[in-house]
């Protein structure tokens, strides 16, 4: 997990952002910034980056080499403030709470405005950014790309996302965006994996998820990487959430994605309510219905 920052903020001045930026600046071409190009790119004296190099390396905001020369990168951290300051002085967000959820792409915190929010940092490519480069298609297209820009695409995509289905898909209503940080709607329920429905609502959830998938598919989307951790249920029905990956409906590979969509879901409701779940419920007839524009429900007899 990447560390909180935001208590950072009150005692970080303008002219450590302006280091920050230019480091930031520099990342375009470098994954290490040569310390002599550093005044240039931050608009600072040279006496004025020594001195605010030491700041940020004191707090964990940018990392220091010296093997072949004398360079600079933005820690995760240093890229959290960037954002995060921006999100600040956009007002989009005024106060910053405790953490939501901690994944392996992904750092969530509450946050409030003018009502209770949730603010993502994409994590995607820090740790492992050759796996992720190769697989994602918002890097695909790009030779010389960072851990920043791997995250930063899979912010801005997963928001652009987000605008066009929302309000028709149930998902988060998205707030704002900037570099890798997204501001969104906090979502009201429990994860679906650690839900326990009656054996009344079984049937009623795996049908309102269906539906959803399918009103995301006529709306020009698949998920491609559904399951029971990226759904939350409330009394006021299903959110689905965590759409970086999702692929456009007229992607060569949108079909494979969406049978594998729905059999992660009907699985999982089979495995976990076993005795509710007919045998005869197959994900790739599902499919089918919502490619043709037929879904309307399971249609299971009673």
């Amino acid at each position: 997990m990447v560390r909180n920052v935001a208590g950072l903020l009150p005692e970080l001045e303008d002219e450590d952002f302006y280091l920050l930026s230019g480091v930031e600046q520099g990342m375009r071409f470098s994954e290490w910034v040569q310390r002599e190009k550093l005044p240039k790119f931050a608009d600072l004296p040279d006496e004025e980056v020594e001195y605010r190099l030491e700041r940020c390396l004191k707090r964990g905001l940018v990392e220091r080499k010296t093997i072949q020369y004398e360079g600079y990168t933005l820690q995760f951290e240093g890229y959290d403030t960037l954002a995060l300051r921006a999100l600040v002085e956009q007002d989009t967000i005024s106060e910053f709470g405790s953490p939501l959820g901690v994944g392996k792409e992904s750092d969530v915190y509450e946050v409030r405005s003018y009502k209770p929010l949730a603010l993502k940092y994409h994590r995607e490519g820090y740790t492992n950014f050759r796996e992720v480069h190769k697989e994602r298609d918002y890097t695909s297209d790009n030779d010389h790309v960072s851990w920043m820009y791997t995250a930063r695409k899979a912010a801005e995509r997963e928001y652009d996302i987000l605008e066009e289905l929302y309000p028709d898909v149930a998902v988060p209503q998205p707030i704002g965006q900037n570099r890798h940080a997204i501001v969104m709607e906090k979502m009201d329920g429990v994860e679906l994996s650690r839900t326990r429905l009656e054996d009344e609502q079984v049937l009623g959830v795996l049908e309102l998820l269906v539906s959803e998938i399918a009103e995301a598919y006529e709306t020009g989307y698949v998920h491609a990487d559904m399951s029971e951790y990226n759904v939350f249920v409330d009394e006021g029905g299903v959110t689905i959430f965590d759409w970086p990956q999702a692929v456009p409906t007229d992607h060569e590979n949108a079909g494979e994605f969406l049978r594998r969509d729905l059999t992660n879901i009907v699985g999982y409701f089979r495995r976990k309510y076993p005795q509710h779940v007919p045998d005869d419920l197959e994900a790739d007839d599902l499919a089918r219905e919502i490619e043709a524009g037929a879904f309307d429900s399971l249609e299971i007899d009673a």
